[in-house]
């Protein structure tokens, strides 16, 4: 079901699409971070915010 209120849609899409990957073990950390929060590595990269094809 997609949520309609404007509001609430960039709220979500802030928490879905805003996050750095780790590129060692995959986890999810918030865009402020500088290391993992699983494994202490500084590989992070940002999550890619396109649709694949």
């Amino acid at each position: 079901m997609p949520v309609q209120d404007p509001e609430k849609l960039r709220i979500a899409q802030k928490h879905l699409l805003y996050i750095k990957i780790c590129r060692k073990c995959g986890a999810r950390n918030p865009m402020s971070a500088e290391k993992c929060r699983r494994c202490r590595s500084k590989e992070l990269r940002p999550k890619r915010r396109e649709l694949k094809r």
